[in-house]
């Protein structure tokens, strides 16, 4: 999904409907939390459902440990040959309790990278959601402004 660049700025910041068109097309993130002080980061399968995030974890993991730390992050990205996109969603984490949540959650037919009993669903429910993209092209030294030459 190529993005306008005004001005032809390798960089542009998106806007946070831009952020969830990406997050709803991409099935894999990173969730970043804290346990026992200590950052931590793992690979997750991801859903986007209703402007929030849901993953599914084993009960007694790392991963639960961190779910339930609340607030974390997660991080989505797509690398092409011509462009790239990262997204960062902050937010709070919440364990799906309810009957009616864990069924919500079984019909995004979120599938694990490993096999296993991965029982549990987790709903983040973003604070902020930003992202970038970015426009590959040939290297420009901030001084000359165009392709550098020589070396």
């Amino acid at each position: 999904m190529m993005f306008d660049h005004p001005d032809n700025n390798p960089v542009r910041k998106l806007t946070e409907d831009e952020c969830w068109q990406l997050l709803e097309r991409t099935q894999h993130g990173r969730l970043v939390g804290v346990v026992a002080g200590y950052p931590d980061i793992f690979p997750i399968n991801i859903a986007a459902d209703q402007r929030s995030i849901v993953f599914r974890t084993a009960p007694g993991t790392k991963l639960a440990e961190v779910a339930v730390n609340e607030n974390v992050l997660i991080e989505a990205d797509g690398i092409l040959s011509d462009e790239a996109w990262s997204v960062v969603l902050r937010g709070t984490a919440a364990l799906l309790q309810t009957s009616g949540e864990i069924s919500e959650a079984e019909r995004l037919d979120l599938q694990p990278w490993v096999p296993g009993p991965k029982e549990q669903f987790v709903r983040v429910t973003p604070t902020e959601v930003t992202g970038r993209h970015f426009a590959f092209g040939p290297y420009r030294d901030a001084e000359l402004g165009e392709g550098s030459e020589g070396g």
